[in-house]
């Protein structure tokens, strides 16, 4: 559960089991297998067996402990407490973990170091560092080293250092790769990331001037840093936060229509930010996504 410590009482417990099994009916390709399950298939498939499975007398079985996801013929188990497995073009957070000679070290929920150059950064003039030690940054995965170890770059301004808002840690593989892992939620005035590495960051919304350069821009970045976050947006912020919370909890797959979906169903029950973390809140999730996902199986194939 998560970072979640929950006291469920008896009446509790009974729902979720209950939006548990319905979930788990609702979505019989994402089985959860141990170690040497079989994995059901169809004999008249040609089946490729892909990471994580094994062919044992003509028996689909699973080699690891995790996920069954099938993609067309390919079946594969993703194993749920892996850590992050990058890919160029990756969105990522990273936590600069040492700063050395043009270039910083970061901290990327990766078994390898990575790297960003100072010369990939867009410093004003005489500025030499932007970045300390514990800094969060934004950016690119451009290069996987022989070694494993990254090279990243911020692709463009609205990279970079993170300042006024949560850094969580979620499971890797409940942040999918998708065109978007930037999103501005104009409503909380905030700004959301995704990290395919499984650092997702909520803070004030940062507002990027794509054209501008000059050192007047930058002196009033600097006075907009020095200001306080309004009292309203950190409200914000800390609701959404605990969204994402209760969500990794549950194990869903983290998207922005539902993080803002389960923010704001806390808001309409006036749940308070603090009790969104509290037993009733995540059993009231779990039955209000089995409910989205079984009127969606309707919707496309009919009353069951």
């Amino acid at each position: 559960m998560g970072d979640l410590h929950l006291r469920l009482n008896q009446t509790q417990r009974v729902r979720l089991e209950a939006a548990l099994h319905e979930l788990q009916a609702l979505a019989p390709a994402a089985a959860a297998v141990t170690f040497a399950d079989n994995i059901p298939v169809n004999p008249e498939d040609t089946i490729l067996k892909g990471h994580g499975t094994s062919d044992q007398d003509g028996e689909v079985v699973a080699t690891v402990c995790g996920v069954v996801e099938r993609v067309q013929n390919l079946v594969c188990v993703r194993t749920l407490r892996a850590r992050y497995k990058p890919q160029k073009g990756d969105i990522i957070i990273g936590r600069v973990s040492e700063i050395a000679s043009k270039r910083w070290r970061l901290e990327t929920n990766f078994s390898q170091g990575a790297v960003l150059m100072l010369s990939s950064m867009n410093l004003p003039d005489g500025i030499q560092s932007i970045l300390e030690e514990n800094d969060l940054v934004c950016a690119e995965v451009c290069h996987i080293q022989h070694d494993g170890s990254l090279d990243l770059q911020p692709r463009s301004q609205k990279y970079g250092k993170l300042q006024r808002g949560q850094l969580l840690t979620v499971p890797a593989y409940l942040v999918k790769r998708r065109k978007q892992h930037f999103h501005h939620l104009e409503q909380y005035d905030a700004d959301l990331i995704l990290g395919c590495n499984g650092f997702v960051w909520v803070g004030e919304h940062a507002v990027v001037d794509e054209e501008t350069n000059s050192n007047e821009d930058q002196h009033k970045l600097s006075m907009e840093v020095e200001a306080f976050t309004p009292l309203e947006t950190r409200r914000h912020i800390c609701r959404l936060a605990n969204a994402v919370r209760v969500l990794s909890a549950l194990g869903f797959t983290l998207t922005v229509e539902l993080i803002i979906q389960t923010a704001e169903a806390g808001l309409s029950s006036d749940v308070e930010i603090n009790n969104m973390l509290g037993a009733e809140f995540y059993v009231q999730t779990a039955e209000r996504e089995a409910k989205r996902r079984a009127d969606l199986s309707r919707r496309m194939n009919g009353p069951r």
